[in-house]
């Protein structure tokens, strides 16, 4: 197998580092709202329509415990409450509280503060080309990922399990973690018949 070139490894070191600082990003808003990355995750999908949590979970590739774990945190912190569903008794909705709102809005503003700053000074055209080449390499990693029938490959893991940290939020839910990835691809393997570390 023939070696990647320079250029790739660059291209593999940049996305690595811009993916730990997007995350890190992230970690810093939820920190500033006073949660969690679990907990904005949850707040974002129950400030939507019908949220189900075991749709939720199935989405995100994470544990029906976990979610209900994180939904018993924001109860208990008065973000959410619980009702019995109106149009099916088996179900329950979930509604923001006004906490819920204004942690959700806080966390809002700060993420279009950081858009105005990094993102809308740059070129639209430079944007656009971007948008692709990211929507394209992600594609290709998400078949990477499924091998060559199409099945998940040995390496790919299934659901979180509940004793795990809070639900994913990773910036593209369940897609490939970036961070991850391209460490994956530049780590390299010991030579055959050579001393392992």
């Amino acid at each position: 197998m023939p070696n990647a070139s320079p250029s790739v490894h660059r291209a593999i070191e940049g996305l690595q580092r811009l993916a730990e600082l997007f995350a890190e990003r992230r970690r810093q808003l939820a920190r500033e709202a006073g949660i969690s990355e679990g907990e904005w995750q949850l707040l974002e999908e129950i400030a939507g329509q019908r949220f189900m949590p075991s749709l939720f979970a199935r989405r995100r590739s994470v544990s029906p415990a976990a979610v209900s774990r994180t939904l018993r945190q924001l109860k208990a912190r008065g973000l959410v409450r619980a009702a019995i569903d109106e149009e099916d008794a088996r179900q329950r909705s979930y509604r923001l509280l006004p906490e819920g709102r204004r942690a959700l809005e806080r966390l809002r503003a700060s993420r279009a503060r950081a858009i105005a700053a990094i993102w809308a000074p740059l070129p639209a055209s430079e944007l656009e080309r971007f948008g692709r080449f990211a929507s394209t390499l992600a594609s290709r990693f998400e078949a990477y990922a499924q091998g060559p029938s199409g099945a998940p490959s040995p390496t790919t893991r299934g659901p979180r399990a509940a004793g795990g940290a809070d639900p994913g939020l990773r910036a593209g839910g369940g897609a490939p973690s970036a961070a991850r990835a391209p460490a994956a691809a530049t780590r390299r393997r010991p030579a055959r018949g050579g001393p392992r570390r």
